[in-house]
Order: structure tokens, then sequence, then C-alpha cells
């Protein structure tokens, strides 16, 4: 069997410091007894756009950040769990959803929060949905229905403009950031959450 990073990484505690180490050019935590680099590398968040019948599937978040928005099924991957696996995993932990994963839809950064994630087209194999202890309430919504004011994040509102695309299109290639957004946040003068350029309305 491979050796995991877990397998490497020293017992705890550690005496950590900060620092450049050799051969390197960004500032790492570092183990002054023993050398071992503590490498903090972006999270991984799998979740797809699910659909049936044209409608997709959407939860309402009864969690924080964004408590009462609207999202996709999504999360962040777990250790030694595969992101078809993961991205199925949460569309059962917080819509009670079946699902069968098509193929890789988006690839989205968020350099902001260390976020690299992975979306992908799925197919709801029932429409026997129900809300998940993440979510307040689980819908399937036409295009038309689709509530863009009350959506939690930029990339739901990338993720479900992309999928239109690929149907309509029949292009099934990887989609990426819409050219100039990073889904960074930012504060407005009376003090509210934006996103620049999402059209998603302020907090």
């Amino acid at each position: 069997m491979a050796e995991s990073p877990a397998d490497r990484a020293p017992p705890r505690p550690v005496n950590f410091v900060r620092r450049v180490p050799a051969g390197d050019d960004r500032l790492r935590l570092v183990c002054a007894d023993c050398g071992f680099i503590d490498y903090q590398n972006p999270r991984i968040v799998v979740g797809s756009v699910c659909a049936s019948a044209g409608r997709i599937l959407m939860c309402r978040r009864a969690i924080n950040p964004r408590q009462g928005y609207w999202t996709l099924p999504a999360g962040f991957l777990e250790a030694h769990e595969t992101a078809t696996d993961g991205a199925v995993r949460e569309a059962w932990e917080e819509a009670r959803a079946r699902i069968a994963i098509e193929h890789l839809l988006a690839v989205y950064d968020v350099p902001r929060i260390s976020q690299v994630q992975l979306i992908y087209r799925a197919r709801l194999l029932s429409e026997d949905v129900s809300p998940g202890p993440e979510s307040q309430e689980v819908r399937l919504f036409g295009w038309d229905e689709i509530p863009w004011e009350d959506l939690a994040f930029p990339s739901v509102a990338w993720a479900v403009g992309h999928y239109r695309e690929a149907v309509e299109t029949g292009n099934g290639a990887a989609r990426t950031n819409p050219p100039g957004q990073t889904g960074d946040f930012e504060l407005s003068p009376d003090g509210r959450i934006r996103w620049p350029g999402s059209g998603i309305p302020p907090i």
C-alpha cells in the first residue's frame, strides 16, 4: 500500500515556526526540530448540478455561511474519497438525492478562501428528495423559477449557467470561472458583503 501524507506526518505537538524553506519561495510552517513542512494546500469542494426533466435540484442552506440562501448540493471532499464519490455523497447528505454522475461540468477557483471546486453534471435517479441536516428545504427548479437573487454564492450561478450552456450547445467540455471573476467578496461602504460582477445582491 502506498504511503499517504498522513502516514508521513510527524506526531503532535510540533514546534512550528514560519519561514521560507530551502528551495522554496513562500512562507511555510516548518518544524524547528525536525524540518517537517506543513504544506497548507487549497481545500477541494465537490458538487453537482443534478437535473430531472429539465429541472435543477437546489438546497436552501440551514447553516452558515449564507444560511437561508439557495445552493447546489456540494461540500468538502473527504480524505480517501474520489471526487465523484464525494459529489454523490453530498447530494445524498444535503438533499437525500440519489444521482448518477455524467461528467465534469466545471472547475472553479476561489483563491481568496483557497478553494478549488469540482462541479459535475448529474442525473437524478428519483425525484423523491428531502432536506438533509444542512438544508432547510430542497426543490427542483425550472429555468424560469431559479431564485437568482437568493443564490448563496457566485459559483452556484456560474454552474447553473454553465449547465444550461452545455445542454443547449451539446458542448460537454469542462468550464472554468467566467472572465474576470474569482468568487471573491468585498465590503460595501455600508458594511455589507458583495460579490462584484456576480449579479448577487449584497447582504
